[in-house]
């Protein structure tokens, strides 16, 4: 009996350590129960609207808060990791006929990115002075308003190297703080966009052709049935050596794509040459294969994220509350602003600016808030977040800095 007793004790013990522990086991075990709340979460809708796989994020911070503490390390890899593998698989996508969109209305697009990223950091220094906050300290906000890591890590770099004690803390709070609500902020600039624009969701066009995106899809018979994991790799491993380039811009911290970047790129251009050399056809880059890439990349994105913030950020939301409103403003003023524009001026795509707006703040949820929007198989959300994308990755990581330089 005695022995019995023991053996349920060793029992409740190893339960105990695996939902209270830090190791490998606790964390794919959250990891899991984060997207798999989140993803039936997904379903519901109110008033037709749904927030999708974006509500694996406020899950994993629910547990985070609730005082889930797992391994910083791991949980970061695995939100790297998950973030390759989306941008590849939305890269892959776009790549076969994004140069022939970027001839009709990528320029105008990247335009309008140019004029958002500016406003961002316009009102972020008009608020800084304005209600008198520390411009680094903004410059974490500000991060975390556009959802960028890449340009936190830059702007931390930057303060370590001026030797501004305590800064990169600071930024990271900012940071923490703007993030979760931001992503909140793109996906409703999502649904405003629609009553502000009266727009007929039964009436938009949902094919490139239909566009100002002017482009057929290319149409090519597969030579090579199969999820093909080569490429997947290959593009991968090249996406990270060219992200890891610096770029001096003659500043203190060199421009980097970063480990979202470069893949993002090298799969675009890979999409593109694979297709039109025959390396692979469409019936790959567009097959379901992708696709699961596509969306088991940003679960664990999402997981990751939440299950690294939710702490932090309810500790920081009490110390500087006033933080959060500034993020919601910078997040959404510009973006409303600008797809109004292009919308009412350019005429471009509900579905396009959709995925502009993502692109455009570097923000994968939105994407997948877009895609759960757009009909089965219209590739709009995706080139619309493609092709801003780049540039605009370049110009967060840069004014990130910019913001901490003219903070000294």
């Amino acid at each position: 009996m005695q022995t019995k007793a023991n053996s349920l004790f060793k029992l409740a013990i190893i339960m105990l350590n695996l939902f209270t522990g830090s190791g490998v086991g606790p964390t794919v075990l959250y990891l899991a129960l984060s997207i798999f709340i989140g993803l039936l979460l997904g379903k519901i809708k109110i008033a037709k609207i749904s927030l999708g796989i974006t509500w694996v994020l406020f899950v994993g911070i629910a547990f985070s808060a609730c005082g889930v503490s797992l391994n910083a390390e791991m949980l970061h890899v695995i939100k790297e990791f998950g973030l390759i593998l989306f941008v590849v698989a939305v890269g892959l996508q776009v790549g076969p006929g994004f140069f022939r969109s970027f001839k009709k209305g990528g320029l105008a697009m990247n335009l309008m990115a140019l004029v958002n990223v500016a406003l961002g950091v316009l009102i972020t220094y008009i608020i800084a002075k304005v209600a008198h906050q520390d411009l680094a300290d903004m410059a974490g906000v500000y991060t975390g308003a556009i959802t960028n890591t890449p340009g936190l890590s830059a702007a931390q770099q930057a303060v370590t190297e001026i030797g501004i004690e305590g800064a990169a803390d600071r930024l990271a709070a900012g940071y923490a703080v703007a993030y979760p609500l931001a992503v909140v902020g793109m996906i409703v600039t999502c649904i405003l966009l629609r009553p502000l624009c009266r727009i007929d969701l039964a009436k938009e066009p949902t094919d490139l052709s239909e566009t100002t995106l002017n482009s057929k899809p290319s149409i090519l018979n597969s030579k090579k049935g199969g999820f093909l994991l080569i490429p997947i790799f290959v593009i991968i491993a090249l996406g990270i050596i060219i992200g890891s380039i610096p770029i001096p811009v003659g500043m203190k911290a060199p421009i980097k794509l970063g480990l979202a970047g470069g893949p993002l790129v090298v799969a675009i251009i890979g999409g593109w040459l694979g297709v039109k050399k025959g390396w692979f056809s469409t019936d790959f880059t567009e097959g379901q294969g992708v696709h699961a890439l596509r969306e088991v990349g940003i679960a664990l994105f999402l997981a990751g994220v939440g299950l690294s913030a939710g702490g932090q950020f309810v500790a920081t939301v009490q110390e500087h509350y006033m933080w959060v409103v500034y993020g919601v403003i910078i997040t959404m003023v510009p973006p409303i602003l600008v797809t109004l524009f292009g919308r009412l001026v350019l005429k471009l795509n509900y579905y396009t600016l959709m995925g502009f707006i993502g692109g455009a703040h570097t923000d994968p949820p939105t994407l997948a808030f877009a895609n759960t929007v757009a009909p089965e198989g219209c590739k709009l959300p995706n080139m619309g977040y493609a092709t801003v994308y780049p540039l605009t990755m370049f110009l967060r990581i840069f004014t990130a800095q910019l913001l901490v330089l003219m903070a000294v």
